[in-house]
C-alpha cells in the first residue's frame, strides 16, 4: 500500500510542477484547443492525403496502361474499385494513427463521433452500405441492364454512393410506371440518370442480365374467325425461329446450364404460340427468347416479315368494328318565317 501511494504521489507532484501547453497563438489570440502538436498533426494529415491522392492517380495510370483500350469493361470497373477501397482503408487508417495514439481515447472518440455521425448522415452511410450490398451479394455490376429506383438502364458507374444509369425507354405495356418516358421500347434515352445506393433496402433491383442475359418477349396477333390460323401461327413461328433466339443458337452448353440453373426446359427456349378466343377474334400470341440488348430489332424485323407473310397470304389483321343496324328517324324543322 505505501509504495502505490508513493507512486500517485510521484503522478500528482510531476504533473503540478510540469508546465502547461502553450497553445497556438493568432495576433496575441490564443485558439483553444491549438497546440503545437495538434498543428504538427494537422500538417501530417495534409501530407497524408496529398500523398494518398497522388498515390491514387499513379495506380490508375499504371492500370491505365494495363488496361489499354478495354475502356469501359468489367475489368476496368473491378480494378477502380479495388483502388478506391485499398486508398480508402490506408487513408482512414493513416488519419487513425496520426490523432489517436491512445487507444483508450480513440475508443472513447469514436463514440462520439460514431453517434453523431450516424444521426446527421443516415442516408450517407445507408448508401455506402447499399455500395458494400451491391458488391457482396452480386446485385448487379457496370455494364447490367437494371431497374433501380424507378430508373431502368445501363449501368455506367458505380460509386461509394450513387449508381449512374444510361437511360432506357420503356415498351408500351410498360408506359403506365413512372417515370413518364417517350421512348416506346428498351432503347437508350440519351438520359444519365444518378441513384443513391440506399434504394437497394427500399426497392427491389431488377436485373436483367446478371447470370441470365436473356428477355423473354411476345407478340399478338388477332386472327378473324374463320381465316387459316394454322398458317398464321406457321408464320410466326418462322419468323421468330429466323430472328429471335432458339436452342440452337444458345448452344447446347447454354441450354444445359439454363436447365440446371434456373429449371428452363429446352421447350421453353424455343419459340411457341398460344391460341385465345375472345368475342372479335382469335389472338394469336407468338413467345420467344431475347437477348438482353437488341431486342426492337429483332422485333421489327419480325413485324415486317410477318405482315409481309400475311399481306401475300391475303389473311388480314382483326379489328374493332361496328354494325349499325337501324337509323332512327331524323326530323329537320326549318325556322319561322320573319314577319
Amino acid at each position: 500500500m505505501q509504495g502505490l501511494s508513493d507512486l500517485l504521489n510521484t503522478a500528482l507532484n510531476s504533473s503540478a510542477n510540469a508546465s502547461p501547453v502553450e497553445g497556438a497563438k493568432i495576433s496575441g489570440v490564443t485558439l483553444i484547443g491549438a497546440t503545437p502538436d495538434n498543428l504538427h498533426k494537422l500538417l501530417l494529415t495534409i501530407g497524408f492525403v496529398i500523398a494518398a491522392w497522388l498515390i491514387t492517380k499513379l495506380l490508375r495510370f499504371v492500370l491505365g496502361l494495363f488496361i489499354g483500350s478495354r475502356s469501359g469493361t468489367r475489368f476496368q470497373f473491378w480494378a477502380k474499385q479495388g483502388v478506391s477501397l485499398v486508398v480508402a482503408a490506408i487513408l482512414i487508417l493513416g488519419i487513425m494513427s496520426i490523432w489517436f495514439d491512445n487507444p483508450a481515447r480513440l475508443a472513447g472518440v469514436l463514440g462520439l463521433i460514431g453517434a453523431g455521425v450516424a444521426f446527421a448522415l443516415q442516408r450517407v452511410i445507408t448508401a455506402v452500405a447499399g455500395y458494400f450490398v451491391i458488391l457482396r451479394g452480386k446485385t448487379f455490376n457496370v455494364g447490367d441492364r437494371i431497374v433501380m429506383g424507378g430508373v431502368r438502364g445501363d449501368v455506367i458507374d458505380l460509386s461509394f454512393m450513387q449508381t449512374r444509369i444510361m437511360e432506357m425507354g420503356q415498351s408500351p405495356k410498360e408506359q403506365g410506371d413512372a417515370p413518364s418516358m417517350w421512348i416506346r421500347s428498351r432503347q437508350f434515352t440519351g438520359r444519365i440518370v444518378t441513384v443513391t445506393n440506399d434504394k437497394v433496402f427500399d426497392e427491389p433491383v431488377y436485373n436483367y442480365t446478371r447470370e441470365f442475359p436473356y428477355i423473354w418477349d411476345e407478340i399478338n396477333l388477332p386472327v378473324k374467325y374463320g381465316d387459316d390460323a394454322d398458317q398464321v401461327e406457321q408464320l410466326l413461328l418462322e419468323s421468330a425461329r429466323r430472328h429471335a433466339l432458339t436452342s440452337q443458337k444458345i448452344g447446347e452448353e447454354e441450354v444445359k446450364r439454363l436447365e440446371k440453373d434456373f429449371g428452363v426446359a429446352v421447350g421453353d427456349v424455343d419459340p411457341r404460340v398460344y391460341w385465345r378466343m375472345t368475342d372479335n377474334w382469335l389472338e394469336l400470341t407468338i413467345r420467344f427468347l431475347l437477348p438482353d440488348h437488341g431486342g426492337r430489332g429483332i422485333k421489327d424485323a419480325m413485324s415486317r416479315e410477318i405482315l409481309d407473310g400475311l399481306y401475300r397470304s391475303k389473311i388480314e389483321i382483326a379489328s374493332g368494328t361496328y354494325a349499325i343496324v337501324e337509323v332512327p328517324p331524323i326530323r329537320v324543322e326549318g325556322l319561322s318565317p320573319a314577319r
